[in-house]
């Protein structure tokens, strides 16, 4: 497999990531039409943190963290570093050494398809990781990959330069050139929560707020009494 190393792509600020990073993934999710998402599997080795920042991608061959220590020397102040293989791989292809490179170059944290180790390190050392695994198998550093090209993960494409936002909720991704609506959006929506979670506070009811009674009629669904749904034949 031959490969390319991509330098200076372009990238989204970081006062746009520190604007959707207030927010967080569900809410920008949500904001943004439930698109984004790079699926369920991504879970955090920590509790607690949300970190969102540009994407430097790196595409490895399963087993092989090469392009992992190619990339590190592309990433710089408020990356994410984003890893996937051609095919599926749970191998420990990140540890605490690749953080230690990283966190010195301002780097806000990992997001890997594969498998990561040293995890009480990473928490330890307070360096942000998602990961599809966690496993010592360890890795060779053998063959050619590439470097900030566009890489898919739950079928969503990451290029690099992109938003990348992750917490306990899962990742996502933003594209560089919908930063600014995404922020916009996702002000508006964390406005619609905050009236909602106040209104929810003092006693209303979804029912009542989101006019789902309206629905409930619409679908035919209809309130009995405990004896009126006996009688109607439905077990006790």
């Amino acid at each position: 497999m031959s490969g390319v190393i991509v330098t200076n792509p372009p990238k989204a600020s970081l006062a746009q990531a520190d604007a959707l990073a207030g927010h967080g993934v569900a809410t920008v999710h949500e904001a943004l039409g439930r698109t984004g998402s790079l699926g369920p599997a991504l879970r955090p080795v920590q509790q607690g943190v949300r970190i969102a920042g540009t994407a430097v991608t790196a595409l490895c061959w399963p087993g092989d963290n090469l392009m992992i220590h190619a990339a590190v020397e592309q990433c710089g102040e408020g990356d994410i570093l984003v890893v996937t293989t051609t095919s599926p791989c749970t191998d420990g292809l990140f540890g605490e050494l690749f953080a230690t490179a990283l966190q010195r170059r301002g780097v806000r944290g990992l997001i890997t398809t594969t498998g990561v180790r040293d995890t009480a390190e990473l928490r330890a050392m307070n360096f942000p990781v998602w990961s599809k695994a966690v496993s010592a198998q360890g890795t060779v550093k053998a063959t050619g990959g590439s470097v900030n090209v566009p890489v898919a993960i739950g079928g969503r494409i990451v290029r690099p330069g992109d938003i990348v936002l992750a917490d306990d909720d899962g990742v996502m991704c933003v594209p560089r050139e919908r930063a600014a609506e995404a922020i916009e959006a996702s002000v508006a929506r964390t406005a619609k929560e905050e009236a909602s979670r106040a209104a929810f506070a003092g006693g209303q009811l979804g029912l009542d707020r989101y006019g789902l009674r309206e629905t409930l009629e619409r679908l035919g669904v209809t309130y009995r009494s405990y004896e009126e749904h006996l009688r109607d034949g439905a077990a006790p």
